[in-house]
């Protein structure tokens, strides 16, 4: 299996990138394994920063990267947090910190108003250098509720109701999750890239 450093010291991110990798043949390594140092994400967008936390692992490995830049979009209060998902209630965020602040946000927006989105961008970067990196990005809707439900997954997948389903991803297995989540698209995109003759 070929090696692969994911710029990234999220393990809830780091078993799902590696179930969705298996069928690329390729080992993931979380940059922590190699001491890579954390960077700033200076970056306005998810491409932005993707590449910056890309490049920053393949500099400091010597090895091909994957970096995923993601966060959720709610129509209600334009487009936040957008890139600043982690870190919506500062710095040293956490997961139930952020949603708590998401949802005194949202309470006094109507349910069929709390429209949102999760958008997700992958890049795999082939060495430091590399001046095309692939890029793949998927996107996937759903609707803010202001409780928890489910266990699973991580973020605000708790509060991410999806209304087709009638559940919220953190209900998802981790198998049905992968199917239709928006890094699941951005995965399957890369996927298709990489096994293309034409991708070097």
């Amino acid at each position: 299996m070929k090696k692969l450093v994911l710029a990234s010291g999220n393990q809830a991110k780091l078993r799902e990138l590696s179930s969705l990798l298996k069928a690329l043949d390729y080992q993931l390594y979380p940059q922590a394994d190699f001491d890579v140092p954390e960077v700033s994400e200076t970056g306005t967008t998810f491409v932005e920063n993707a590449i910056i936390k890309a490049r920053n692992a393949a500099r400091h490995t010597g090895l091909t990267a994957l970096a995923d830049d993601s966060g959720i979009l709610v129509d209600a209060l334009d487009g936040a947090p957008g890139v600043c998902s982690a870190r919506f209630a500062g710095a040293h965020a956490t997961d139930d910190s952020n949603n708590a602040l998401l949802v005194e946000k949202l309470r006094a927006i109507p349910a069929e108003q709390r429209t949102a989105r999760y958008h997700a961008v992958i890049v795999y970067m082939r060495h430091a250098g590399d001046p095309s990196p692939i890029i793949c990005e998927g996107s996937w809707k759903g609707m803010i509720q202001l409780e928890p439900m489910g266990k699973g997954g991580f973020g605000y997948d708790a509060y991410f109701y999806l209304p087709d389903l009638g559940c919220t991803s953190a209900e998802l297995s981790a198998k049905e999750k992968n199917k239709i989540s928006h890094r699941g698209q951005a995965l399957r995109q890369l996927r298709d890239r990489l096994a293309s003759p034409h991708t070097t």
